[in-house]
């Protein structure tokens, strides 16, 4: 089982990719610096923060895992969410709204960040194989295929106790997504939103959570989207040879095999911004 490295993610207002080079591109709205990548080398995997709220300041994170397991970030600290100098042996990096988190190499989790809500209650997590931060929740995936999760359960996103089979998990605001082996992807959360409506998806093999929305990549490239669409975030029907999905708050991006990418949704901050990169690589 591979842990859930990303070449791609999506925040509420920026976009992040690592190149075939190690390098990192970055665009959209960066008012706490979280766009500034541009030094940054030998990266492996990017995470970036996410907030829901339409009040929010806006101001996020961005993460990236280096080939050494060490961990670089950039962004808004308010919670000490960068606080990432000193992780090393890490394998696989998750960003949420005010927190990090890390899964090292021996299966164990750190975390920094908020924790008001229990989201970086993860010091006791063993053999966990992939990670994912939703905004107020946090969940991982055992060797066994079964998740643990921690944080707000106030609409059940962190109902995952009976799930089994699992290869990756992904969390949104109010939502958390498990993706089978079979191909078969589970949902627990709020489902007024229609995110959680992805019971007849097949073949699937990769998911991505968004605020409102979920996004999955079929074995065939192409892509399938449930949940809200107030701004076209869900409009990637056409989308084909997609190997990699993220989903922002409100925009989605799918990387594509030959190393371009996609987008859909909200561009206010030119978020989707990402017609011009190229030889962005997927995820090993």
């Amino acid at each position: 089982m591979r842990a859930n490295v990303s070449a791609v993610a999506a925040g509420r207002r920026h976009s992040v990719a690592r190149r075939y080079d190690g390098t990192v591109l970055a665009v959209g709205s960066d008012v706490a610096g979280e766009c500034r990548v541009e030094g940054w080398t030998d990266v492996v995997a990017v995470a970036a923060g996410n907030v829901h709220t339409a009040n929010n300041t806006g101001r996020s994170h961005t993460v990236g895992l280096r080939s050494d397991g060490t961990v670089l970030a950039t962004g808004w600290n308010g919670d000490g969410q960068c606080e990432v100098d000193g992780w090393t042996d890490v394998t696989t990096v998750a960003a949420g709204w005010r927190r990090t988190l890390g899964l090292l190499r021996d299966g164990t989790v750190q975390a920094t960040g908020r924790n008001s809500e229990g989201q970086c209650n993860v010091s006791d997590w063993r053999e966990i194989v992939a990670l994912s931060c939703g905004d107020w929740h946090s969940v991982g995936v055992r060797p066994d295929g079964s998740a643990v999760a921690v944080g707000i359960n106030r609409r059940r996103q962190c109902a995952v106790d009976d799930w089994r089979d699992l290869t990756t998990v992904a969390g949104g605001y109010l939502h958390t997504v498990g993706l089978t082996r079979n191909g078969r992807v589970l949902a627990t959360g709020e489902r007024a939103t229609g995110a959680c409506d992805v019971d007849q998806w097949e073949d699937v093999v990769a998911v991505a959570a968004g605020s409102y929305h979920t996004v999955g990549v079929t074995a065939s490239g192409r892509v399938l989207a449930a949940g809200d669409n107030s701004h076209g975030q869900c409009d990637v029907g056409e989308w084909r040879d997609i190997v990699e999905v993220a989903a922002g708050s409100t925009h989605t991006l799918g990387l594509r095999a030959d190393g371009t990418l996609v987008s859909a949704g909200n561009n206010t901050n030119g978020q989707c911004d990402i017609a011009s990169w190229t030889g962005v690589q997927p995820a090993a």
